[in-house]
């Protein structure tokens, strides 16, 4: 059976030899300082709060609560202008009277230069004191900065010290992180079974990427029973929150009945929602199902423009079957300049193991290299150096101007 027919009626993943949490497509730590929600804490409060001048009037006797709410509302522009500068000032004095939310905010505002000179060892302070009072959101704080090695030196068991205070109290993305450590192994002794009771307290407050990486533990049957029903109901979880990695692998388990009834327009519709937001496995199914009409009228047409987004965004597999068609006139205009450039491109990404999983590399590669044997035996030499020169060229586009690109063409 050739290469095409592989790729296009079975999709079922053997688990990766080293189950790494990188082979086994795991998110990676949270690394995004809980700042966006800084300028928010107590915001319900000052939603009532009308009168300006009586707040500064208390901020001004040493008020701390009154501080720290004016700050916000300096911060925010919410019942004056914005100033960050004002905001700090205000924010700096409750944080001398020791209020770990000011303190908190405080260092939020020195790592992002807000109203204050940018300063990493600045920010550690203030979330060191924060987060030696017990604010969880300056404790998950702190471990990052530990992690990063911003204003710290870089220490992973000092970080994993941060995060489990802050899991402890119930903060979702620390407990992810934590769990992240425990499979890496990064700042403790690898253990998968930790690992997962702090993924599950995370998933259980709704943390996607929580979700996600419990779903391939048991989708891989690592540190738990393999169980496609268990992983299935996560990756529901997750893509139900708009996760489009989760979209998609709903999507490949409906097609593979892997966990769930074998359903070919519940496939589609998983892989249409992802393939929306530029998902490229996402891109490869729904191209699948079109070619083979699974679930959908067979097209050609429309398999190729979903190669063609998950090509451009270096998946080496459909860079091959883009050639192939190319070659083929399937659904394309037969271009045999177009089929050797996708043949080139697959056969030296596939080569170095780049955008194509282990276990399908040496078939993309060896079946790229016999499109570009034959297609070369029936071109002149100028079409196989203009092959080249559009390999050469090719680069991975974004997906908004991917889109901007079809649509040109459409028009």
């Amino acid at each position: 059976m050739g290469f095409l027919a592989v790729i296009c009626r079975n999709r079922s993943i053997a688990p990766p030899a080293e189950a790494s949490y990188a082979a086994l497509g795991m998110r990676t730590l949270g690394q995004s300082l809980l700042v966006a929600v800084l300028l928010a804490v107590g915001m319900g409060t000052l939603a009532a709060q009308t009168d300006v001048e009586a707040l500064r009037a208390k901020a001004k006797q040493g008020d701390a609560s009154a501080q720290f709410s004016l700050g916000l509302m300096f911060a925010n522009g919410q019942g004056v202008p914005q100033d960050y500068a004002e905001a700090a000032k205000w924010v700096r004095m409750a944080a001398a009277q020791g209020a770990a939310k000011a303190q908190y905010l405080l260092g939020a505002m020195h790592y992002n230069g807000l109203g204050v000179p940018k300063s990493y060892a600045e920010a550690v302070k203030w979330y060191r004191m924060a987060a030696e009072q017990g604010y969880a959101a300056a404790q998950y704080n702190l471990g990052l900065m530990y992690g990063l090695g911003r204003g710290v030196p870089q220490d992973d068991a000092e970080a994993v010290k941060w995060y489990r205070m802050a899991a402890e109290q119930g903060n979702a993305v620390s407990q992810f992180n934590l769990g992240f450590r425990y499979v890496s192994g990064q700042g403790v002794p690898q253990d998968y079974a930790e690992a997962i009771k702090w993924y599950r307290m995370a998933a259980e407050q709704g943390y996607v990427d929580a979700q996600f990486n419990l779903a391939v533990l048991y989708y891989h049957g690592q540190g738990v029973p393999q169980d496609y029903a268990e992983a299935a109901k996560l990756y529901r979880l997750a893509a139900e929150q708009g996760d489009t990695g989760a979209q998609s692998m709903l999507g490949f388990m409906y097609y593979n009945a892997q966990g769930l009834p074998q359903d070919y327009a519940e496939a589609a519709k998983w892989y249409r929602i992802a393939v929306e937001e530029g998902h490229s496995d996402a891109q490869y199914g729904l191209g699948i199902m079109y070619y083979n009409g699974q679930g959908v009228p067979q097209d050609y047409a429309e398999a190729a423009k979903l190669y063609r987004l998950a090509a451009e965004q270096g998946v080496a597999k459909t860079q091959y079957v883009l050639g192939f068609m190319y070659a083929n006139g399937q659904g394309l205009p037969q271009e045999e300049v177009r089929a050797l450039k996708w043949a080139n491109v697959a056969e030296s990404r596939s080569s170095k193991g780049e955008g194509v999983e282990s276990s399908a590399k040496e078939l993309v590669e060896n079946s790229a290299n016999e499109l570009r044997g034959k297609l070369t035996q029936q071109m002149t030499p100028e079409q196989i150096a203009e092959a080249q020169r559009l390999a050469r060229e090719w680069k991975q586009k974004t997906w908004d101007e991917l889109k901007k690109e079809l649509e040109a063409e459409d028009r």
